[in-house]
């Protein structure tokens, strides 16, 4: 592949600039060892984000306490009982027993229906339910206590009615899975991870193992050595967003809307960035350790800044402005929308402009910096 590649540029130049290009990578590559870091990892994360960074609350243990013992009440104990997601733990006879369930952990919610519950409801009231929850684990109760809240608002209405309460249906995520808002995301930020630390310890590398100094008296150019030490990273990045992308269709499930060509498109802008910032890092590094601290000095608040896990909606203003720094968040939605909702052309054009010119600025950046350090 590089001999043809050679061949193409000419028998000089590009036939030089093609066996560093194949010197990168087998640096990188060479050792089983590093080849099994490139893939096991991320196969592991991904698995492991799959199915254990969800907020959906599957299994909740709850008590019930029915002081009306009517028909109405009955049928509303039969809703909860026939919902996947409540279990009853316990049934009690007075309010006395309601604290020690809690405290004891043998229910995570005490469902109480008060006295008057069926009346209220024949008078055409809303009839109350008192819910009692443990808030020791605050985001499980805040998400049980909005099941039931659905679940009765459903229950008032139907009763007053007599027919259906209103039908929602959620586009792009059916079942609401967090799954299915996480998966996409890993096949952006995971990739990342290694292709920055990748590009931040390359040249530092070359220091630390005393090749640096023989880079200077190669008769390469400095776009021809920014570009061998861009082109691993590239490469493997995409390789590992590729098989992040495999696992959330053919591992998870997650159906694949959009097209494959504009998600590469994206990727290919975002690890251009990145490899950017890594290079402009690597080259400032005197050493690996303090490349790879540098790196995740940055890492860390890309990540959180991104709206991987929470709505970039729910931060302070002064961190949704920092948000526009980072060009994960743009590449986090572009992937989504078009992973999820089939985005088109305009739209991820549109999300991915912004990673197009934080590349303008992280590449040329990277360039100088070898430059002045050559």
């Amino acid at each position: 592949m590089f001999e043809s590649f050679g061949q193409r540029l000419g028998s000089g130049r590009g036939a030089m600039l093609a066996a560093l290009l194949k010197k990168e990578l087998l640096a990188t590559l060479r050792e089983r060892s590093s080849r099994m870091i490139l893939v096991a990892p991320i196969i592991l994360y991904v698995i492991l984000f799959g199915y254990i960074a969800t907020f959906n609350v599957e299994h909740v243990p709850y008590a019930l306490l029915d002081l009306d013992r009517s028909q109405a009440s009955a049928e509303w104990i039969r809703r909860i009982d026939a919902s996947p997601v409540f279990e009853r733990a316990a049934t009690l006879s007075n309010t006395a027993q309601i604290a020690p369930a809690i405290e004891k952990g043998e229910a995570l919610v005490v469902v109480a229906v008060e006295n008057g519950f069926a009346a209220r409801l024949a008078q055409g009231g809303e009839a109350r339910v008192q819910a009692v929850i443990d808030g020791r684990n605050s985001s499980t109760a805040q998400l049980a206590a909005g099941y039931l809240s659905v679940m009765a608002d459903t229950f008032n209405a139907q009763w007053a009615s007599g027919k259906g309460a209103v039908e929602v249906r959620y586009l792009f995520n059916p079942n609401t899975l967090t799954r299915w808002f996480i998966m996409p995301g890993l096949i952006v930020m995971l990739s990342m991870l290694q292709v920055m630390v990748l590009a931040g310890l390359s040249v530092a590398r070359e220091r630390e193992q005393g090749t640096f100094e023989q880079l200077l008296v190669t008769p390469y150019r400095t776009w021809e050595l920014v570009l061998s030490k861009a082109w691993a990273p590239v490469v493997i990045g995409l390789f590992q967003s590729t098989l992040i992308m495999a696992i959330d269709v053919w591992w998870f499930d997650i159906t694949l809307k959009g097209s494959l060509l504009q998600i590469y498109a994206v990727l290919f802008v975002f690890t251009l960035c990145v490899v950017g910032m890594g290079l402009a890092i690597s080259a400032r590094s005197r050493t690996m350790q303090q490349g790879l601290l540098t790196v995740f000095f940055f890492l860390v608040p890309m990540v959180l800044l991104s709206g991987l896990f929470t709505p970039i909606e729910n931060m302070p203003a002064v961190l949704q402005y920092l948000t526009y720094l980072d060009p994960l968040r743009f590449a986090l939605q572009a992937v989504r929308r078009i992973y999820l909702a089939n985005a088109g052309w305009m739209e991820t054009v549109r999300m991915v402009w912004p990673i197009a010119v934080l590349a303008a600025v992280s590449l040329p950046v990277a360039f100088h910096q070898f430059k002045k350090r050559l």
